[in-house]
Formats: structure tokens, C-alpha cells, sequence
């Protein structure tokens, strides 16, 4: 039977025997009604009526209207004659009425008056009583039938309730786990269903449907153990190791390079989770350490290796893996993999570099020195006069003297910050001195446009946990870029303020200020805003920034375009 047959066919029953009861119901108290309404209708009208000439009769003595009433009701019950021998009784009434009327006085008519009025209540009295015997019957029948329909209509509903649900929702649960357990690659699963109708028709489909996915799935088994062997052939001749881990953290792959530089066996690797290598090796436990941490929060410094009998660089990359199910909506994490790229080459080639910058520059402040030296003798008036062009020309020539003296400085430091050399010195040391410093240096600079310097110091503010050559160092730098961004006649303050356990340098200038596509970039090495016409190597800022993290402390710069920058830098409070 089809599913809509059978729904058709229980909603249908139910209906029907909902109706069955209802018109039962209503026909049995349609039928209650109309007996006990007979009664109202005929027996208890004429008893009314009865009792009212009897009341009369006893007034005739006494009223005067007595015989009236007694006619008025006597009338009424000519007209509600309705049980056998009803009629005689109250046409004896009639007669013997007839006859009071003549002799209102007398004894024997008014007796037999009262006998005809106590017979015609007997007959109305015996009425009631074999009405209500039919009505009691009637209402044994309605409870007797109602009670077998709605019995008979609970016991199909009940019927309909257990079958019926079962019938449709169980095939749907069968073929509900069927579909599962293809779509867990079980292609082996097969359908059974007994019923008959759409049902068979869809196990059918469904048997045919598993058996040619079983068929595909045997006939492509070759072309992915294939597949696979490529894919690890790729992995394991990578010159850079590489290792691979499920979502459960357990090793599924490792290359040759991966277990070259680890010094350990293949079978110590594969099939190990996570917990359990890291307990055996430190390589591995430095390369796996921060490996649940987000990808943002992960360590970016190279990992120095001893392999291949030499110190040996490499940079971690971590890829976490997801993939889109086919079918879903959401990824799912199926592992990472650990790639170690081999940076030895590029670390030597930026230790060369290094070396070579350092030595140039330190080879350079000679020459410059005597440079400035014969620039100093030239502007001695002992040894001579010159011209203005002469005047302008030395001018000139000292200033790029300065100029190729602080870019050799500058070079001297990054190189100092590259070799990891920096050196220093954390003591409480004064602010005020640092200040100085720094706003002595850059005094011509600002005179030259006018610009003044403003100082704002929180007077409970004297010392600071810092390298006072260093943090002098990058005060310098701020207010030197300030004074070089600065408009003609404007001001920067120089706001020293506590944070609460650190201390903050701050320098505002109400200059061009930075767009914000380049705020993140600012401190990069060799960077300049691109369209700056203005002088700078781009390193300035770079060393600052290494000298102010070498201190603990931290530096930023916050920038409206078109109203100024503020570049601070935090350093502990002694």
C-alpha cells in the first residue's frame, strides 16, 4: 500500500468515526429531549391545571371570583387532553361544573368535582411515570451504544496510532543509517524493506546506487595507493624537512630531512603523538611547542639547528589544514604540517652584509673626521678670508659631512643591532638630562623654522628604569623627525607622563602626519613614506625600535593625516 494510500486511509477512518460519534450522540440527546419535553408539554401543564381548580374550589365559599378561575382552568385543560381516557374524566368535570353553577352550595356536585380532578391527576401521574420509564430507557440505550461506537472508535485509533507512524517513520530510520553509512565509504551497506509500495521502490534504488559506488570506489583504489606513493615520493625528497600530524596530534609523516636533522629513527617519529616525542628530543620539543597557540601568537625567530656538521638556520612555518566536506557548509581541521625552510644560505649572506657595512662604515668616520677637520680650519679667519660663494660652497660641504656622519652612525648601529651586540646598560638614571639632550641637539634645526619646543612633564616624575645613551638616542631621533615634518612657526611637545608602572615618552608634532596604510610599516627597516621629499635613510627609526625593545620597554606611533603624529616609547619605572 502506498504511503499516501494509507495516510488517506487512517486520517480518513479517524474522521469518519469522529462523525459516527457525533451524530450518535447528538440523535440520543435529541430523542432525551423531545421525551422529557412530552412530560413538561403534556402531564405537568394538566397537574398545574388540576391543582388550580382544586385551589378554586375551596374558594367558592369565600370569593366570589372563585368560579371564574375554576371555569379559566377548566378551559385550559380542554385543550391539553392527552392520555387515554384523559377526555371522559374531563368532560365529567364539565358536567358536574355545570351543575355548581346552578347550586354553588352544594356538597355532593362539589365531591364529585374533587373525585373527577383526583382521578385526572391519577391518569396524568400515571403518564409521568411510564414517560419516564421510556426516557430511563432511552438513556440506558444512548449510554450503551455511545460507549460500544467510542469504544470501538479507541480501539481503530489505537490501531492506526501504533501502525500507521511506524510504518512510514521506520523504513525512514532504516534508510536514514543506510545513508550514513555510505557516506562513511561503507559501500558494502545494503537496504531491506519489507513493505511494499514507494518504500521498495527507493530501497531498490538506494541497493543500486551502493553497489555502483562500490564498483567506483574498488575500480579507483589503484589510482589512489598510486596517488599516495606520489605524494610521499614529492614529501621525501624536499630538501627542507617536513612533518606531518593528524587532528589528534599524532605524526603520520616525516621526510628524510626531518629525520636527519631530529637524529632519530623513522618508527620513533610515525605513529607517535605529540606528548610523547617532545619527551624524548628537544629539537622536536622546540619545534612543537607553540604549535596549538593561534597563528598570530606563534614564534617568528629562526630555529639554529646543529645538521649536516654545521650551525644551521631554519625558519618554522606551521599550516593549519581544512577541508570543506562535500556537502557541508563548515571546514574541518584534519591536521598541520611542520615545514622547516633551510635559511642557513640567506643567514651567512645577512652576516656577510653585515660585516661588510660594519667595516666600511667604521672605515668612513676617518676620512669624514678629516674632512670636518679641514672644513673647522677653513672657516678659521687665521688661515684666511673667504668670499660669500666660498662661504656658501663651504656650507654646503659641511653639511653633507654631517649628514654622511650621521648615515655612517646609523650604519654602525643597525649593524650593532643585527649581530645581536647591543650592549646595554639598565640603570635609574635622571630624565631631565635626557630631555636636554636631546632638545640641544635639535635646537638649530627648530630655530631655523621657528618651531618651539614645549615641555610637559608630570612634576612627581624624576627617573626612569632606562640606558640613558640609548633612550637619549631615540628622543633624538623623534625630535628630529618632528622638527624635519614640522610646518614653519609651529610647536611639538614633549610630554612625559607615568603610566602606572611605566613611564611614557611621548613627541607630538602638528606636521602632515602618516596615512594609515603606512602606520604598520613605519618602523621597518629602510622605509620611507612613499612621495617623502624630505632627507633620511629610513633607518632611524628601525634602530630605535631595537633599542627601546632591548630595554623591555615598548614603542608606537599614533597619527591623524593631515593634523600630526605622536611617537612615544614605555619604559619601566624604576
Amino acid at each position: 500500500m502506498k504511503i499516501k494510500t494509507k495516510l488517506t486511509f487512517g486520517v480518513g477512518s479517524l474522521f469518519l468515526m469522529i462523525f459516527l460519534l457525533a451524530a450518535l450522540s447528538g440523535w440520543y440527546v435529541y430523542r432525551l429531549k423531545k421525551d422529557t419535553g412530552n412530560i413538561l408539554t403534556a402531564n405537568y401543564n394538566t397537574l398545574l391545571y388540576a391543582k388550580n381548580m382544586l385551589l378554586a374550589l375551596e374558594d367558592i365559599p369565600k370569593k366570589g371570583d372563585a368560579l371564574s378561575r375554576f371555569e379559566h382552568n377548566l378551559n385550559q385543560q380542554r385543550k391539553n387532553v392527552t392520555e387515554p381516557g384523559e377526555q371522559q374524566t374531563t368532560e365529567a368535570i364539565v358536567r358536574h361544573f355545570g351543575l355548581l353553577k346552578d347550586k354553588p352550595q352544594d356538597g355532593v356536585v362539589i365531591s364529585a368535582i374533587r373525585t373527577d380532578i383526583a382521578q385526572l391527576m391519577q391518569q396524568n401521574m400515571a403518564a409521568i411515570s411510564a414517560k419516564s420509564l421510556v426516557a430511563d430507557r432511552t438513556a440506558e440505550q444512548a449510554i450503551l451504544i455511545i460507549s460500544f461506537a467510542g469504544a470501538l472508535c479507541f480501539i481503530i485509533a489505537f490501531i492506526l496510532l501504533i501502525n500507521l507512524p511506524a510504518s512510514i517513520a521506520d523504513p525512514i530510520a532504516k534508510l536514514t543509517g543506510s545513508i550514513r553509512q555510505i557516506a562513511a565509504q561503507n559501500y558494502k551497506e545494503r537496504l531491506h524493506l519489507q513493505n511494499t509500495g514507494e518504500f521498495s521502490e527507493l530501497a531498490r534504488s538506494f541497493n543500486t546506487m551502493a553497489e555502483k559506488l562500490e564498483e567506483y570506489s574498488e575500480s579507483k583504489l589503484e589510482k589512489i595507493l598510486k596517488e599516495k606513493k606520489r605524494i610521499e615520493a614529492l614529501v621525501d625528497n624536499m630538501h627542507d624537512p617536513v612533518i606531518g600530524l593528524d587532528e589528534h596530534g599524532q605524526i603520520i609523516f616525516a621526510n628524510e630531512e626531518a629525520i636527519n636533522i631530529t637524529n632519530l629513527k623513522k618508527e620513533q617519529l610515525i605513529g607517535k603523538l605529540i606528548p610523547t616525542v617532545v619527551n624524548e628530543n628537544d629539537l622536536i620539543r622546540d619545534i612543537f611547542k607553540d604549535i596549538t597557540l593561534p597563528a598570530d601568537q606563534r614564534e617568528k625567530h629562526p630555529l639554529k639547528i646543529y645538521a649536516n656538521e654545521r650551525e644551521s638556520y631554519f625558519e618554522k612555518d606551521i599550516i593549519d589544514i581544512n577541508v570543506l566536506p562535500t556537502g557541508e557548509s563548515d571546514p574541518t581541521f584534519i591536521g598541520q604540517v611542520v615545514i622547516l625552510k633551510n635559511i642557513t644560505t640567506f643567514k651567512e649572506l645577512d652576516l656577510a652584509k653585515t660585516n661588510f657595512i660594519g667595516t666600511v662604515s667604521h672605515e668612513f668616520k676617518t676620512p669624514i673626521a678629516a674632512i670636518q677637520m679641514g672644513i673647522q680650519l677653513m672657516e678659521n679667519d687665521q688661515i684666511g678670508y673667504l668670499n660669500s660663494e666660498q662661504t656658501s660652497l663651504l656650507k654646503g660641504i659641511k653639511d653633507d659631512s654631517d649628514r654622511l656622519l650621521k648615515i655612517t652612525g646609523e650604519l654602525l648601529n643597525m649593524t650593532q643591532v643585527e649581530s645581536g651586540a647591543i650592549q646595554i646598560s639598565l640603570h635609574t638614571t635622571e630624565i631631565q638630562p635626557i630631555i636636554d639632550y636631546a632638545m640641544m641637539a635639535n635646537q638649530f634645526a627648530a630655530d631655523q623654522k621657528r618651531v618651539k619646543f614645549i615641555l610637559e612633564i608630570d612634576p612627581e616624575i624624576h627617573t626612569v628604569l632606562a640606558d640613558n645613551e640609548k633612550t637619549a638616542w631615540v628622543l633624538t631621533n623623534f625630535l628630529s623627525n618632528a622638527v624635519r615634518y614640522s610646518y614653519e612657526d609651529a610647536s611639538i611637545q614633549i610630554r612625559i607622563e607615568k603610566l602606572e608602572s611605566t613611564i611614557k615618552f611621548s613627541v607630538i608634532d602638528h606636521g602632515q602626519g602618516i596615512e594609515p596604510k603606512y602606520l604598520d610599516k613605519i618602523f621597518e627597516r629602510y622605509f620611507r613614506i612613499p612621495g617623502s621629499k624630505k632627507g633620511g635613510t629610513g633607518l632611524g627609526l628601525s634602530i630605535s625600535k631595537e633599542f627601546i625593545e632591548a630595554q623591555g620597554g615598548t614603542i608606537g606611533v599614533n597619527s591623524e593625516y593631515g593634523a600630526g603624529s605622536s611617537f612615544y616609547f614605555l619604559l619601566k619605572n624604576p
